[in-house]
């Protein structure tokens, strides 16, 4: 062979080398990349080539499947959407999707590796799509939704042995099958959601944190039984009326000039919310050791999964005295959840041991068959049960004889914790109403509720944690145990 001739074939020799290695590279290295693309219009016709699998509440399907003229054959379907929103998400052939619809995904439309068989495998058939149960418990999610109205806020409700969330309610909601197609009709529909002032997308149960407002006295509580600041919530407190805060003029007051808060129980000091008394005991305790408590219960932790991941909730860190003062009294910059105000309840109700909230109970393949079952996880020990003890005891004198009066039972131990959060500049905003409780029944079954009522359409003079949030907590605590 002559030497141009050689040079020619090396050339096309190497130009095919290229193009295989080039055709491996892209089915093989790349393969899932482009697979999983989003632009890949593939993606969403394999997605919906059929059925999706469904997400239960009390073992019945909340979603469907409903078929469709396009390519995308089938879209998803939502029964009382705008009840289950916050617990399902959306999917939506053009929008994609968030929360259990997205992170249980490959579940529910059978490209999951753990439901195929090895048939499925060698063919590459998509199996079936699987399942997913929720812990929700129909009842206490219809009633937190039908007490909130067309209020803004939020509610959950959690089993303190298990940490399972019964109810979690978010409004105002919106109705995810509305934009569930392609249509144009959809997309208007994500428009009018997306354009709302009143934000219904945001799940405000994980992820609107606020001011807690005097439901984080509880939390100070704790750190003073825990650190022997006090030895009992019945013990006289160190607590002058009015209190001036340090190293300012500034003086706090009582919402009741009245109301015995001049060195006044833990006991006392919850049933009439005294802000003097646990703005001098947040600075007794320092903020160190307020911002460990806290921590216990979850505050500043970015990684509560349930599996949705929560909105951090926040304890300041850099405060002078005065500041944390007003921190003690869950103003300042402190920030909570209505999960995260469920958990410190939670936690008290379950004699200190705080269990990690959890929303899915179980997966499930095609066929019905157990894949994955979520049991009970021990988040950490917020308090001794010593204090967990005097906690609730104190809790329930403010349910009987204080301020949360709105959430009795008949036939059942009730204990609770009101709150009104200042907001805007000056406090010019409207309150924020917050009521956090637990209650027993006589078997021992328990639930704790946090409620945060953002706007409740109320005169700002009106607005309290007994009046517009404890009558919602009741509630979802009558229908889960009564």
């Amino acid at each position: 062979m002559n030497k141009p001739l050689r040079r020619v074939s090396v050339f096309c020799l190497a130009l095919i080398l290229a193009l295989m290695g080039w055709a491996t590279w892209i089915q093989g290295a790349k393969a899932v990349d482009y697979k999983e693309d989003p632009h890949n219009p593939r993606v969403a016709i394999g997605k919906y080539a059929a059925p999706l699998g469904n997400i239960l509440v009390g073992g019945e399907p909340v979603t469907g499947s409903a078929a469709t003229s396009s390519t995308l054959k089938y879209k998803r379907t939502y029964k009382d959407g705008s009840l289950y929103a916050p617990v399902t998400g959306f999917t939506s052939q053009i929008f994609g999707s968030n929360q259990l619809e997205s992170l249980y995904g490959d579940l529910l439309d059978g490209s999951d590796s753990r439901l195929q068989s090895p048939t499925d495998a060698l063919t590459r058939t998509r199996a079936k799509g699987g399942d997913v149960a929720t812990t929700i418990d129909a009842e206490v999610q219809k009633a937190g939704y039908r007490a909130l109205g067309d209020k803004k806020g939020a509610a959950v409700a959690l089993d303190p042995a298990t940490g399972r969330i019964l109810g979690m309610v978010s409004t105002p909601s919106y109705d995810p099958g509305k934009f569930a197609g392609s249509s144009a009709a959809d997309q208007k529909a994500w428009q009018r959601m997306s354009a709302d002032t009143d934000d219904p997308e945001v799940n405000r149960a994980l992820r609107q944190a606020l001011p807690p407002g005097s439901t984080f006295k509880l939390v100070v509580a704790a750190a003073a039984l825990e650190s022997g600041l006090y030895d009992s919530v019945d013990v006289p407190t160190d607590s002058p009326d009015p209190y001036t805060l340090p190293h300012t003029r500034t003086t706090l007051k009582n919402e009741s000039a009245s109301a015995p808060c001049k060195n006044a129980t833990i006991r006392t000091a919850l049933q009439y919310s005294c802000n003097t008394v646990f703005a001098k005991m947040a600075v007794d305790l320092g903020k160190d050791k307020v911002k460990a408590q806290a921590e216990k219960f979850g505050f500043d932790d970015g990684k509560v999964d349930t599996p949705v991941r929560a909105g951090k909730s926040s304890y300041p860190s850099d405060m002078d005295e005065a500041q944390t003062a007003l921190s003690g009294i869950g103003q300042f910059d402190d920030q909570a959840t209505p999960l995260q105000m469920a958990m410190v309840v939670s936690a008290l109700a379950n004699g200190g041991e705080l269990r990690t909230p959890q929303l899915v109970d179980e997966l499930t393949d095609g066929g019905g068959n157990t894949i994955q079952r979520n049991g009970p996880k021990t988040y950490g020990t917020a308090t001794s049960a010593r204090t967990a003890a005097q906690l609730r005891s104190a809790m329930q004198t403010v349910v009987d004889e204080g301020t949360g009066s709105n959430a009795k039972i008949g036939g059942l131990t009730v204990g609770g914790k009101t709150g009104t959060a200042q907001h805007g500049v000056d406090n010019s905003g409207t309150p924020y109403a917050w009521f956090v409780s637990y209650a027993e029944d006589a078997r021992g079954h328990q639930v704790a509720v946090a409620v945060m009522v953002e706007d409740g359409h109320a005169a700002r003079n009106e607005v309290s944690g007994n009046g517009l949030a404890a009558p919602i907590a009741r509630a979802m605590m009558k229908a889960a145990l009564a």
